[in-house]
């Protein structure tokens, strides 16, 4: 693909970035949440696999807009799991698609990157094992204002045996759209292409797992 790549994907595992660059065959720099960038042994881990860390003190989507189009401006491809971290810290089954953010739609309609394409991927697991590591309350160390870090139990560990990759429709970021992306419209654009994607991604789980 010659385009400029914006994967998204749902995301039950510490295993789903390995997984979406083997499969796509391509590096990919994915968004990661502000801990990892603080636990020594796994910070190393990330950079190794080319995440980025986001700032924990960005609240308002800052801190991924920034880094991730200065990735995509540099013609890399970047990687947004739109869930976030609930479906890796709740146990979930693999059927299981949580509601999206919206901060990788406002990312794909305000880059100034030409040929801009999102790509739905959907990883379906049909053989996993899922254990029992620390306790949740551990990271909140890391990061005191998360609110999934105050819940008791503790943090799942999925690990897949077999898989499929499920890759989706294209979806083209076009002119008109980065244009009629002002004011009011903004946050409608947004939502419109977030449900879209939700709804792709869905879909290509209920195949991937059928």
């Amino acid at each position: 693909m010659g385009e400029t790549l914006l994967v998204i994907s749902n995301h039950r595992s510490f295993l789903d970035a390995p997984v979406l660059m083997s499969g796509l065959g391509r590096a990919i720099n994915f968004a990661c949440h502000p801990y990892m960038g603080q636990v020594p042994l796994m910070r190393d881990v990330i950079q190794g696999l080319g995440g980025f860390p986001l700032d924990a003190a960005d609240s308002g989507g800052r801190s991924l807009l920034k880094q991730a189009d200065a990735l995509l401006q540099s013609q890399r491809w970047v990687g947004i799991f739109p869930e976030g971290g609930e479906p890796m810290v709740n146990s979930t089954q693999p059927g299981q698609l949580s509601t999206f953010h919206r901060g990788f739609a406002h990312l794909a309609l305000r880059s100034q990157v030409p040929n801009l394409t999102i790509l739905p991927v959907a990883i379906a697991s049909h053989n996993e094992t899922s254990v029992q590591t620390f306790p949740l309350q551990v990271l909140s160390w890391f990061d005191p204002a998360e609110p999934l870090f105050k819940a008791a139990g503790r943090h799942p560990a999925v690990f897949y045996q077999t898989v499929n990759l499920m890759v989706g429709h294209a979806i083209r970021v076009t002119p008109q759209q980065k244009r009629q992306y002002q004011g009011k419209g903004a946050k409608g654009m947004a939502t419109e292409l977030t449900q879209r994607c939700h709804a792709e991604i869905s879909d290509l789980l209920k195949q991937g797992l059928s």
